[in-house]
């Protein structure tokens, strides 16, 4: 149940808001955005999704978000201000005095009447992967995942189009001398559709897709480039896809609803090749000073860049200074020195597969060392994100759209990306 439903921007001003019940105090909003915002709790940068402050339950609802998002096309705050009699036209049929009705995009086409204003999402800030992916030398439309599933194209005519992403999150733990400690990988096949008429698509997967660890042997280090079977530990599928020929050739049958939907989540445990490596040597150089040394190496091929990496790296409290050496030549990098997180942050805009990159810092304390310095900072942290590119080599062969009478042939956007969820290696 439901008592208050509210949007705010990032100064903390309300865009959507709704009281359902009226047994909640005045200003939770408020409340909710300052305890966001400032949050403080052993040393965490983000509050959770779920908290409870003074008897009251915040959380997120990401299903409702994603209802939004699937008619404005594009969820942003000037998409909501622009679009805010359709939002609360959205909210009243997904919500009924507290208690959620439903939140399918197919069902609310049936209640809800307004058109969206169509925002530009060329002007916003990119809020996901869609504008990086690539197809050869041919980009995929940026309107990937911020077109509306109700508005038209210019002229009144809907393009014919269905988009298939595979998207894998990896967790990574390395050891101080560089070896794998764990590994999983975390994968959904996410499907959004434009067609008209809810045809039948047939997707293929992999010949030698194996569910299950004990089915066939470990293919071991294969990575993205390699041979072998890809084996998932567990998988489960939405409700709207039919598996009759799944067993025999690998093919899954639906006719995709409308809006965003996951065809099919995975996870897979089996040793993977990790995208990057990470070298980390940190040495007292004086009483009061130490340097570290940080190489990254891009473990893909030349022909997949990597996008948006951050490395971290939390040194010791009493780190007052830290002078950077960077490399010359790698244009869009830069490090910092987060003095309240005592923290090292170095930023690069793109890696080449293949490439290896070096950064010198040099530390200031405030107090002489004791003990080893290595146990007093770390561990080291990536995110990234790499276009194009899947350790598990789970692959979509071919995307088949039933015709019905005599239609345009489709466009059909099979799109690959991985993303670090957690990206540790201990120094």
């Amino acid at each position: 149940m439901i008592s208050q439903f509210f949007v705010l921007s990032q100064r903390g001003d309300n865009i959507v808001f709704r009281d359902y019940r009226r047994d909640v105090q005045k200003g939770s909003a408020e409340i909710f955005f300052r305890k966001v915002k400032f949050w403080k709790d052993d040393g965490k940068e983000e509050a959770p999704p779920v908290f409870n402050l003074d008897g009251v339950n915040y959380f997120h609802v990401k299903r409702i978000a994603r209802a939004i998002k699937d008619y404005l096309g594009v969820l942003s705050e000037e998409s909501m201000r622009k679009n805010f009699v359709l939002v609360y036209e959205l909210l009243d049929e997904v919500i009924d005095f507290g208690y959620v009705q439903t939140t399918s995009t197919e069902v609310l086409k049936s209640y809800v009447f307004n058109e969206p204003i169509v925002v530009d999402a060329a002007r916003l800030p990119t809020l996901g992967p869609a504008a990086l992916f690539m197809q050869g030398n041919k980009r995929m439309p940026g309107t990937a995942v911020t077109k509306s599933v109700v508005a038209n194209d210019p002229g009144g005519r809907k393009r014919e189009e269905i988009f298939v992403d595979i998207i894998e999150k990896i967790s990574v733990t390395f050891s101080s001398s560089g070896y794998v400690l764990t590994s999983e990988i975390d994968g959904t096949i996410q499907m959004k559709s434009y067609l008209t008429g809810n045809p039948e698509i047939r997707l293929a997967l992999n010949d030698d897709l194996h569910i299950g660890r004990g089915s066939v042997p470990s293919f071991g280090y294969s990575g993205s480039s390699g041979t072998g079977a890809v084996i998932l530990d567990d998988c489960n599928f939405h409700e709207s896809v039919h598996m009759d020929n799944f067993d025999i050739d690998r093919t899954l049958s639906l006719v995709p609803p409308d809006g965003e939907f996951p065809v099919m989540n995975y996870r897979i445990t089996q040793e993977f090749k990790p995208p990057f490596t990470i070298n980390t040597l940190i040495e007292e150089a004086g009483s009061l000073k130490a340097e570290v040394i940080l190489k990254i190496r891009a473990e893909f091929p030349s022909s997949i860049t990597a996008n948006t990496i951050l490395i971290e790296m939390p040194l010791p409290t009493y780190t007052t200074r830290v002078n950077f050496d960077l490399e010359r030549g790698i244009v869009g990098q830069n490090a910092d020195f987060k003095e309240s997180q005592k923290k090292l942050e170095w930023n690069i805009k793109k890696i080449v597969g293949g490439s290896e990159h070096t950064l010198r810092a040099k530390l200031t304390f405030s107090q002489e060392l004791h003990g080893n310095i290595t146990k007093e900072a770390g561990p080291v942290s990536l995110t990234f994100t790499i276009p194009m590119y899947n350790p598990s080599r789970l692959q979509v062969k071919y995307l088949q759209i039933a015709k019905k009478g005599k239609t345009t042939n489709p466009y059909r956007w099979v799109r690959y990306v991985t993303q670090a969820n957690s990206y540790v290696a201990r120094i």
